[in-house]
């Protein structure tokens, strides 16, 4: 599996502060998780399971856990309480129950200690341990009050305001940072020269 090309052909993000948060950003600006290869990458570089654990059993079935459970975290983070709301609820409380995949300390060949997972990591405990972020997310008052949506021109991407004085605006400067200045420069530069 060709990680490096996923990741760069994807541009898959990791910077929502949570990683039931990064989940939610593989729909834009359209679906990224279009292949076990490419959601291999995302769980890799989501940190859910250490770099060079073997992810070759992991089928299309996968893909569909994965995004039935990011839309229902999607739900919980920007709905409101009612039917819908409880269904999704419902839904990550019952992933959750799950155990994560289990951890070890190892010596790799340096001697230095470094985590490897106990055996290949099912699905079931890879989305649960996606679950179980998202409930510790929307349990925790003072996390849940850091959750912002781009205000980037289109952008549903769903962060977590962690900076100084909660005041990021956008899910990245480098992306939607960078194109809301360069808007902000071409206004002032065309109302120059009128």
């Amino acid at each position: 599996m060709a990680l490096g090309t996923a990741t760069v052909a994807y541009e898959l993000r990791f910077d929502a502060g949570r990683i039931s948060l990064d989940l939610l950003a593989t729909t834009h600006p359209e679906e990224r998780l279009d292949s076990t290869e490419v959601l291999c990458a995302w769980i890799v570089g989501s940190g859910l399971v250490p770099d060079g654990t073997d992810l070759t059993h992991a089928d299309p079935s996968w893909l569909v856990g994965f995004r039935e459970l990011r839309g229902r975290i999607g739900q919980l983070v920007r709905g409101a309480p009612g039917p819908g709301y409880d269904l999704a609820l419902a839904h990550v409380n019952d992933v959750a129950r799950v155990a994560p995949p289990a951890p070890r300390a190892v010596r790799d060949e340096d001697g230095a200690l470094v985590r490897e997972l106990d055996g290949p990591p099912g699905c079931a405990a890879l989305l649960g341990a996606v679950a179980r972020d998202a409930v510790g997310l929307l349990t925790d008052p003072v996390a849940r009050a850091a959750i912002r949506e781009c205000e980037g021109d289109n952008c549903p991407i769903v962060y977590l305001d962690t900076s100084r004085g909660r005041r990021r605006r956008w899910c990245s400067s480098e992306v939607c940072g960078n194109r809301e200045r360069v808007a902000r420069h071409r206004r002032r530069a065309a109302l120059s020269r009128t």
